[in-house]
């Protein structure tokens, strides 16, 4: 009986601890997704040579010196009222809409950004000598996690566009299914040779958290692997839809494609969705290929610094991030929209054939070496 107590407050503990993890990976992110919203007004306002949101501000808060003035320039309070505008604008559901299905495709749209957020490593911490991830799961299959779950986030639009009963949004969602297929092939192939460079030093092939700990204090991936780096940015600009690869949305086309019969929370949860992709999307692109939470190439952090050296780590991985999402912000704000035949031609003809011939030649170079 006494063992079974100890046993009890030991799983409560774990319970209670993984609780706390798990809601402060979702604030990182959600965090992270609202000031790229933030990001991607000010970016786009400085390539555009004018100002970006700087007049909104709350009452108590810019009466505070220094940190209101601060808040207020910067824009950082429009993130409260785009939050609040979302939450609390009227939200009819449409008639003609098949509602279950309506209802549940936002959220199908986010959930997939949290739960690949449980994988990726965001740092490291040392325990009797051994590296650990600084992340709620860590499998030896979390690299084929991320990407089967990552790419559930297309049904998302598939259902708002079916269950709108409309033809813009219709189409939306068959332009997001035909170019999710051709460009998942094309990240899956550019990952082999990771796996194969991985399995090659010894490392569990299929851990997020073993390949980027395979950089540390070594050359990046990036620069063994740079062609399969190439295709998988390429390819993930193209699952998250950024431009130039919006063809699921496309104003010019389709009004805003899938979610054109959405709004206040629900199209509000369709945005943290994609910018949620967007944050996920580079942590994994970085930890595959950037170094992880290494500072540079051949630098790492000393496991003798301890939880110091952990939360540089952590520090390292999220600046990271931050670089990351203003380059897809830069890349949106300067590369025009492609045509949906020019997408389809780019995976298919394009980084198809590249993946593969890519993944054949280090496969040969492995065999021979």
């Amino acid at each position: 009986m006494q063992s079974y107590h100890i046993f009890s407050d030991c799983a409560l503990i774990n319970g209670a601890i993984y609780f706390g993890l798990s809601v402060l990976c979702v604030f990182i992110i959600m965090a992270f997704a609202g000031l790229s919203v933030v990001a991607e007004r000010k970016v786009c306002a400085y390539i555009q040579g004018r100002w970006g949101p700087n007049r909104t501000a709350i009452a108590v808060v810019e009466d505070i010196p220094f940190v209101g003035n601060f808040l207020k320039k910067n824009g950082l309070m429009q993130l409260a009222a785009d939050g609040l505008k979302f939450l609390l604008k009227e939200d009819p559901l449409p008639k003609h809409v098949k509602k279950i299905w309506y209802m549940l495709a936002p959220v199908m749209a986010l959930a997939p950004v949290l739960i690949v957020a449980g994988v990726i490593p965001f740092g490291v911490y040392w325990q009797d000598g051994r590296a650990y991830p600084v992340s709620i799961a860590n499998i030896d299959i979390s690299l084929l996690v991320a990407l089967a779950v990552g790419g559930l986030g297309v049904y998302g639009a598939i259902m708002a566009g079916w269950s709108s009963n409309s033809k813009y949004p219709y189409l939306g969602a068959m332009r997001a299914a035909a170019q999710v297929i051709s460009y998942e092939l094309a990240m899956g192939l550019s990952v082999l040779p990771v796996i194969l460079m991985a399995s090659y030093n010894g490392v569990s092939a299929l851990s997020i958290f073993e390949i980027a700990k395979m950089q540390s204090g070594d050359v990046w991936l990036c620069m063994l692997q740079p062609l399969s780096a190439l295709i998988f940015l390429v390819a993930l600009f193209a699952e998250t839809n950024r431009l130039p690869f919006d063809m699921a949305e496309s104003e010019t086309d389709f009004v805003s494609g899938y979610h054109t019969e959405y709004g206040s929370f629900k199209f509000g949860l369709f945005f943290v969705g994609e910018y949620g992709h967007v944050v996920v999307g580079s942590a994994l692109f970085i930890a595959l290929f950037l170094g992880g939470w290494d500072p540079l190439p051949g630098c790492d952090w000393p496991s003798s610094w301890g939880i110091v050296s952990t939360l540089l780590s952590v520090a390292t991985f999220l600046v990271k991030v931050a670089f990351m999402v203003v380059f897809f912000i830069w890349i949106r704000w300067t590369v025009p929209r492609f045509r949906n035949d020019q997408v389809m031609t780019l995976g298919w003809k394009c980084l198809v054939p590249l993946a593969a011939l890519n993944f054949v030649a280090y496969l040969i170079y492995t065999s021979i070496a």
